[in-house]
């Protein structure tokens, strides 16, 4: 019954010492010193802002990509024992004693160190040999750019990380299917794809071109099954099901897990409440919610309100009315009203509030009990202030002629009457009886007799409106824009009938009743809405480039200059890299095409699957070199067209989807945006060289002498890293001359003169 104590216990397991070499030498890379400098570096100020929100549980939102990213960089601070007491205001600014700058730039430090033993794994599951694989991995440790923008607190290097996990766990996936499909294994590697698609879409947006990629990929594997006739229709059905689940449901998942801890972190009003709408700000404790919080849900008449745009742009603002009147005559001659002057005013005042008045009563305060304003109902907007009714009327606007002015009437016992009737239209109603109510009640306020629409132009008025913004009256026929759109914001019952006393109950705090929340959805919701159509910079920055040079590499950015010597900090790449990673993908777009053109002539340069990996049912294999063809001659791993087209698929493929959209946007670009895509550009690269020796050399000479010319540009890779590393590092003061290296054309004209 013990017999198997008679026998030790052995655990056997396969160490790829490659792996652990390319980790160790990665981590040192990028791990060293990485303290240094205990400055502000470039884009530090820029994240540096969101952790500090982050410690202190401050709202914030940032337009330029989701929030997971910003969470792992402040779980690095929090890691550290930061308390968030940093004022990030300057590029250079020296670091207090309370910053842990090690903890910060831990993480993107350790993900730019992975994601080398990663490209060394990626070829191999694409089934290139150790050789590519190691040259994928070392152009990885020496390539410049990726060195420098990995050893601080910045997010391309967690995004590239990403990037790589996902086509990496794919491609596990993928060869798992061929052996155990539905195995514990094979199960795992699809829902880490899934998982690390989410996670780069989460980091930054430019992640879903890499997560596009992948689908589009599976797609085509998801096809071949569907047309693989061995398999049942169940087991077709389960296999779609799980990719389904893997790559469609778990993402969308975790991408809402990632908001849902965002907003359960930062709960507390901050500097960009005002971005956001009434009810959302109303959610977060203190700022807006310190006023709104507990005041009547229902709208009556009688109530007192503030009114809010929902559309918030050009900034948020409230409808407004004061004593001064329209100019009589306006600078290009148009004559007005002469009325109450309304705008749209962005700061609180006391100015900001209307009463609620019934058009056939006289009382202006609420009664007991109150009687709600329902959509569809007519109703009146008295100025708490100066009691005159919102009107409308056909006259043009100041700055917009196509409109009508809208005003508060004065009676100049002239032939001008007041037309002053609103229809509440209730835009977000479930039902045609529904109650207005405050904050939740998104309406249109309707003229009765023009059917214009009150509106926010967005214009600013001259100095006699006070540079204030231009309310108007829009006609219906123009369309429907949230411009037109208001909530009330802050409310309460109105008790007061006497003016005097009216105007002391509007300077006082508002009465709290009723306590209101959102849901989670619909506060993601609206947060994500407003990250996406967020105005990015369009100013023009010292360091921003085109596209165009990236590839050239004929831009760079001076990140940190020491104050004292001439250290400095560069993000500038490896040119020989970079253009051979260039000239790669243009040989392999030549060879793809130039085979696709032969094989339509039935002359197959490169042939398919190998003959032991014909029950492969997808466009993966993984011989071990020693697979024959059908005539019996030994099969290298380069011969596979399959492999080369899936190595290209991904490869080149990857590099386009990452790089092309940039041609589209209309935002401030960097250099740093082109790395995601440089980083499957290297991936091709010695793909590339393999298939050139295997395939193209067909002497042994030739090889030889093809072998001799890698090793002679991986020297020259070697040499330009060591002749970069004072400007990647920031550890060496710098002559003027060889400050030069800023510009590759300037580093390569030095580095001729010097041999």
């Amino acid at each position: 019954m013990l017999g198997f104590l008679k026998r030790p216990v052995v655990v056997t397991a396969d160490i790829n010492l490659n792996v652990v070499a390319l980790t160790a030498v990665g981590l040192l890379s990028r791990l060293w010193h990485l303290a240094y400098p205990r400055a502000v570096v470039f884009d530090e100020v820029y994240y540096g802002q969101y952790i500090s929100f982050y410690m202190k549980r401050i709202f914030f939102l940032d337009g330029s990509g989701p929030p997971f990213g910003h969470m792992l960089l402040a779980l690095g601070g929090y890691l550290g024992g930061f308390d968030g007491n940093f004022l990030w205001n300057r590029i250079g600014a020296e670091y207090s004693s309370n910053v842990p700058v090690w903890s910060l730039r831990l993480l993107p430090a350790l993900t730019g160190a992975f994601s080398i033993p990663m490209a060394y794994q990626i070829l191999l599951e694409l089934g290139f040999s150790h050789c590519a694989a190691m040259g994928a991995a070392l152009l990885m440790l020496i390539e410049n750019a990726l060195i420098t923008q990995s050893r601080l607190m910045l997010l391309e290097s967690v995004l590239i990380f990403f990037n790589l996990l996902a086509v990496l766990s794919y491609l596990k996936f993928s060869n798992s299917q061929k052996h155990r499909p539905f195995s514990l294994s094979w199960w795992f590697w699809l829902m880490l794809t899934g998982v690390a698609c989410s996670c780069a879409v989460g980091v930054k947006y430019m992640g879903i071109f890499t997560y596009l990629l992948v689908l589009a990929v599976a797609s085509v594997h998801a096809w071949h099954l569907i047309g693989d006739q061995t398999l049942s229709n169940v087991c077709v059905l389960c296999h779609l099901l799980a990719r389904a689940a893997a790559l469609l449901v778990i993402p969308t998942l975790m991408y809402l897990l990632f908001f849902y801890v965002h907003l359960i972190l930062v709960y507390r009003s901050g500097p960009h409440d005002q971005i956001m709408s009434s009810a959302f700000q109303a959610s977060l404790e203190g700022g807006l919610a310190r006023i709104t919080q507990g005041q009547p849900l229902e709208v009556a008449y009688g109530s007192q309100v503030t009114l809010k745009n929902v559309f918030g742009k050009p900034v948020p603002c409230w409808l407004h009315s004061h004593q001064s009147t329209y100019p009589m005559i306006y600078e290009n001659g148009r004559g007005s009203s002469h009325q109450q002057q309304v705008t749209c005013y962005p700061f609180k005042d006391v100015n900001n509030w209307w009463i609620v008045k019934d058009p056939g009563r006289h009382q202006l305060v609420v009664n007991n009990p109150p009687r709600p304003v329902r959509h569809g109902d007519v109703v009146q907007l008295v100025h708490g202030m100066t009691t005159r009714f919102l009107n409308t009327h056909d006259v043009a606007a100041p700055l917009s002629p196509h409109s009508q002015e809208v005003s508060c009437y004065v009676d100049y016992n002239i032939s001008m009457p007041s037309q002053n009737l609103w229809r509440l239209d209730i835009v977000n109603r479930e039902s045609d009886t529904e109650v207005w109510k405050t904050i939740l009640s998104e309406v249109r306020l309707v003229h009765v007799n023009t059917s214009a629409v009150l509106k926010l132009s967005g214009a600013h008025l001259p100095d006699w409106g006070f540079q204030q913004l231009e309310v108007v009256g829009e006609k219906l026929s123009r369309g429907y824009h949230e411009s037109m759109v208001w909530n009330v914001e802050e409310h309460r019952y109105g008790k007061s009938q006497e003016q005097k006393e009216r105007e002391l109950e509007l300077h006082s705090p508002a009465q709290m009743d009723v306590s209101r929340n959102l849901s989670f959805m619909a506060r993601f919701l609206e947060l994500q809405w407003r990250m996406l159509t967020a105005k990015s910079d369009d100013s023009e920055h010292k360091y921003s480039s085109s596209p165009l040079d990236w590839v050239t590499l004929d831009t760079s950015i001076a990140y940190w200059l020491h104050p004292r010597t001439s250290a400095q900090i560069h993000l500038l790449g490896n040119i020989v890299i970079w253009a051979s990673a260039s000239l790669a993908m243009v040989v392999y777009v030549l060879l793809f095409f130039w085979y696709l053109l032969r094989r339509r002539r039935s002359i197959c340069d490169i042939p398919e699957e190998t003959k032991c990996c014909r029950c492969i049912p997808t466009l993966l294999e993984a011989s071990s070199g020693k697979c024959k063809d059908q005539a019996g001659i030994a099969v290298t791993p380069g011969y596979s067209w399959l492999r080369w087209v899936l190595a290209g698929a991904l490869c080149a493929g990857g590099w386009a989807v990452n790089y092309l959209p940039f041609f589209m946007m209309e935002k401030t670009l960097f250099l740093y945006h082109y790395l995601p895509a440089l980083t499957f550009q290297i991936l091709l690269l010695p793909v590339v060289l393999q298939h050139v020796s295997d395939h193209l050399c067909r002497s042994q000479l030739l090889r030889s002498l093809f072998s001799a010319l890698v090793v002679a540009w991986y020297s020259c890779a070697c040499h330009v890293f060591n002749t970069l590393r004072p400007l990647t590092y920031g550890d060496k003061s710098l002559s003027p001359s060889e400050l030069k290296a800023l510009r590759w054309k300037d580093s390569w004209d030095i580095l001729i003169r010097k041999h």
